[in-house]
């Protein structure tokens, strides 16, 4: 009798350019030091789930969020890199902690332009903090939210 992992996959948290952890201008995503995962850069602000599950937390900075898979991994939305210092002011939030989201599903939208004034960089990470492998399975291309890009 053959058993089947379930293949689990997460899709694309933005429309834009995917790019590999490893060249993300902040040390402690490329070395992967908080995890496995991917970045989007060149997108349109908007931040959707890339996998079904539950908002674990919402930063209080606004610029992060986690989500619980359906099926246990913790997954770290970083929108931006050195924008805790903005306290929030560029994120709209558009879920609660504790909501159930679907794939899909917006969850934050980023001014684009008070990022641009405040010089920040504003690529999304999207890693999971308890792992330490995975496939990404596209890298340095335009994907939309219907891609599924990083394999676990």
């Amino acid at each position: 009798m053959l058993f089947f992992k379930t293949k689990k996959v997460l899709k694309s948290v933005a429309n834009g350019h995917v790019l590999p952890l490893e060249a993300v201008k902040d040390e402690v995503f490329s070395s992967k030091m908080m995890g496995e995962g991917y970045a989007i850069s060149q997108h349109d602000g908007k931040v959707y789930a890339p996998i079904e599950g539950i908002v674990e937390s919402i930063f209080p900075t606004l610029h992060a969020i986690t989500i619980e898979s359906k099926t246990g991994e913790k997954l770290l939305i970083h929108m931006g890199l050195d924008t805790v210092e903005l306290k929030g002011v560029p994120f709209s939030i558009k879920v609660a902690e504790g909501q159930n989201v679907k794939t899909g599903t917006l969850l934050a939208f980023m001014d684009l332009q008070q990022l641009k004034n405040a010089q920040k960089d504003d690529t999304i990470i999207v890693v999971f903090p308890e792992m330490t492998k995975g496939e990404l399975l596209k890298k340095n291309q335009t994907v939309t939210l219907q891609d599924e890009l990083f394999k676990f």
